[in-house]
């Protein structure tokens, strides 16, 4: 077997396969592999027993990898070797094998790491507050739907750090409100941009303030389905013989993704899912290796161990696991399961932590990490936990909560407890999904029938969460509607 096609049969792994792959099995092997010149910064690493957990005054790079699904990361059990550098990076530090995001796309997801919140409390739930053609539309906007919220960047602001954003724009743009607390905030022009872009701002970032203290926020949308490599795609993972049905655009994925909202499923053959997996771990390659370069140039200012670096996803992706394509709309693994690695300064030794954990728990673990002191406002807007705990090998474990309103298509909570059972609630027509995931990975059998006390119980507690923190899902009628992302959407109505 030719090395090409070594690597299309590792890259042709399903759900249920990835879960018997996990972070100590085979895709931990490309973890091991040395990164020429990333550990230099290391000479004077220490044990991790003797790590200190508070870090005041240190630098804070956090880095978004925008729609990476957990099962396609190494470091998460994926036998394809697509992110050797991520890998690496894991090895050498915290690994959150089971981190859940509080939403299944970007714009509520992000908008938690920044606000420690879910998103009905932030409220940047679509991308119109007010979707009302064509003369009454209203851009959601943090500072005026949630104007008592203090950002992540806001307190490191106040704490002295020098803050900067180097995003792909879209659903992180300035205009939400992400650059909140940054003193510069950049987001390249056009919908889905590149960390081909981001990365260089970066660094020109980085060399300005590298004498300071800093917190980063690096992010880009390299491995989303709108965005297509400048260069082209080498179709590096694609099989052999397949006969280009599809090619990678951008356009086909969009008219994929319509099609499965519209029909509520899409017609693919599995060769064509393979094609689009191949597609996906070609960006996702390509990423890493865009980070990589970062890395090197990170080193060479000497920072790496002045730095806490955070790295995980807002959202995973769906090829078809479920029938539809891309994300938003469901609130399943392959859309919540992202990666979660913290890498503290010298750290050498890494360490995995298999605890469920949520996305909300970012923001007070990085606050708790460099040791800042909070406003009593801040400390009571948190609903998560630090991690921070769990990093000294404390149970952190607990059940999390998610949901979705992806563009009024749709009104979905959802709960996972620790122990394995997920329920994902749908507020429209009321309908119940009920998995346990410790049988049932690819959430295949809904079980709601067979165990209609269990699925009450979290209906139950689903509803007393969003309760609790105002939100009571009764008191008002869910009705879909049409709340645009793309151009494509809406079409004859006009936006502005």
């Amino acid at each position: 077997m030719s090395n090409q096609e070594n690597q299309n049969e590792q890259m042709l792994i399903n759900r249920r396969d990835f879960i018997k792959y996990s972070a100590v099995g085979a895709g931990a092997v490309a973890a091991t592999m040395a990164l020429p010149g990333f550990m230099l910064g290391n000479a004077g690493a220490v044990d991790l027993a003797d790590l200190p957990m508070k870090y005041k005054d240190y630098n804070v790079v956090f880095v978004s990898f925008d729609a990476l699904q957990a099962a396609h990361v190494g470091a998460l059990g994926y036998r394809a070797n697509v992110t050797p550098t991520i890998d690496a990076m894991a090895k050498q530090g915290f690994n959150f094998t089971n981190n859940i995001s509080v939403a299944s796309w970007t714009v509520p997801a992000s908008m938690t790491w920044f606000t420690g919140v879910y998103p009905s409390e932030h409220r940047l739930t679509n991308k119109f507050s007010v979707f009302n053609p064509p003369n009454n539309n209203v851009l959601s906007n943090l500072k005026k739907l949630s104007p008592e919220l203090v950002t992540l960047a806001e307190v490191l602001k106040q704490n002295g750090y020098a803050t900067g954003g180097f995003t792909g724009n879209a659903g992180v743009s300035g205009g939400f409100g992400y650059s909140q607390g940054f003193d510069e905030y950049f987001f390249e022009k056009g919908k889905f941009g590149s960390m081909g872009v981001s990365i260089p701002k970066g660094l020109e970032w980085l060399q300005k303030n590298k004498d300071k203290k800093f917190f980063m926020f690096l992010h880009g949308y390299d491995m989303h389905g709108q965005n297509v490599p400048a260069e082209g795609f080498d179709y590096r993972f694609v099989e052999k013989g397949y006969d280009k049905k599809y090619t990678g655009s951008a356009a086909e994925q969009e008219a994929l993704r319509e099609e499965g909202l519209e029909k509520g499923a899409v017609a693919l053959r599995d060769s064509d899912v393979r094609f689009w997996r191949a597609i996906y771990d070609e960006k996702i390659q390509r990423t890493d290796a865009r980070f990589k370069k970062f890395l090197e140039e990170y080193e060479k200012m000497g920072l790496m161990d002045k730095t806490i670096f955070v790295l995980t996803s807002d959202h995973g992706t769906e090829f078809h696991e479920h029938k539809r394509f891309d994300h938003g709309f469901s609130l399943y693994d392959e859309l919540i399961h992202v990666p979660l690695i913290i890498k503290l300064p010298k750290q050498k030794a890494g360490k995995l932590i298999k605890d469920q954990v949520s996305s909300i728990d970012v923001m007070p673990t990085i606050l708790d990490l460099i040791d800042v002191k909070l406003p009593e406002k801040v400390k009571k807007q948190l609903r998560g936990e630090s991690l921070v705990p769990g990093l000294k090998g404390r149970d952190v474990a607990k059940d999390v909560f998610f949901e979705t309103d992806y563009r009024q298509y749709t009104y979905k909570r959802g709960i996972q407890t620790k122990d394995g059972w997920k329920l994902i609630y749908t507020l429209e027509n009321k309908n119940r999904e009920l998995y346990k995931l410790n049988k049932d990975p690819g959430e295949t059998r809904n079980l709601v029938d067979q165990e209609p006390r269990i699925a009450y119980e979290l209906e139950q507690r689903i509803f007393a969460h969003f309760k609790s923190i105002g939100h009571d899902l009764n008191a008002k009628q869910w009705i879909p509607g049409l709340n645009p992302v793309y151009d494509s959407q809406a079409k004859g109505v006009s936006k502005k």
